[in-house]
């Protein structure tokens, strides 16, 4: 099942839904999905981003594998949808990032990594746009991380029940690949990185693990198109401004 949240077409009101195919249905109703605007698929309280968790990826930044998950918080007013514009903040290198998030379906806390399929509802994409100027100087990366468009999800949300891993996920940058990579090459695994964050904070439904980025990243532009698609979820697709 594919979960997401539109705007209705008649109240505007958010409402939550099922993607089939080329419809959306919610409450009996079904709409074409030209017809709707989809929102954000989950409504996070947080969400927990992983830091250097393919190899390659910190590789290219000049960076090691850490020891543990290295963990950065996004807020929820990072958050945009799909087809809503990232706007560029005043930086000469502001990056992508494609990545795989997993969605939290219940509240919960010091889970075992071998428990942890039964708190996530399923997966979807993420775009972890980065600051790299102020990501340099400042430790704590609030400016480089947390600011407002820095974090597009969606289009839907995979339910775990069908999901398929490992995961194929691409970046597309003016429609050239320039990310490519599998969750297989995870450093630290999603049962893993369950069982530190959830250690550390309690996780509520709808919050969202950012789960690492595989190497390619690079520079956004004012009027670029960039498309995060992953095998089995579809394209987060936004434009830079």
């Amino acid at each position: 099942m594919h979960l997401v949240r539109f705007k209705h077409p008649s109240s505007g009101t958010p409402t939550a839904g099922s993607l089939i195919g080329s419809s959306v249905q919610a409450e009996g109703e079904v709409f074409s999905l030209d017809d709707v605007k989809l929102l954000p698929p989950c409504v996070p309280t947080k969400i927990v981003c992983v830091g250097r968790n393919y190899a390659d990826h910190a590789k290219e930044l000049g960076n090691t594998v850490p020891e543990k998950p290295l963990l950065f918080l996004k807020p929820p007013s990072a958050v945009i949808g799909p087809e809503d514009a990232i706007v560029l903040p005043i930086s000469e290198e502001v990056h992508y990032e494609a990545e795989l998030a997993v969605v939290i379906g219940k509240r919960c806390k010091n889970v075992p990594a071998a428990d942890a399929a039964g708190v996530i509802l399923g997966f979807t994409c993420m775009n972890d746009i980065s600051d790299r100027v102020a990501q340099r100087w400042e430790t704590n990366w609030i400016r480089a991380k947390a600011f407002d468009t820095s974090a597009p999800l969606g289009p839907s949300i995979l339910s775990l029940d069908e999901a398929s891993e490992p995961f194929h996920v691409t970046l597309r940058l003016n429609g050239e690949i320039r990310q490519e990579g599998w969750t297989s090459d995870l450093y630290f695994s999603i049962p893993v990185l369950i069982e530190t964050i959830s250690a550390i904070m309690t996780l509520e439904p709808g919050d969202v693990i950012a789960t690492g980025t595989p190497a390619g990243v690079g520079v956004l532009n004012q009027g670029d198109i960039v498309e995060v698609a992953i095998d089995g979820i579809g394209i987060l697709r936004n434009p830079v401004q």
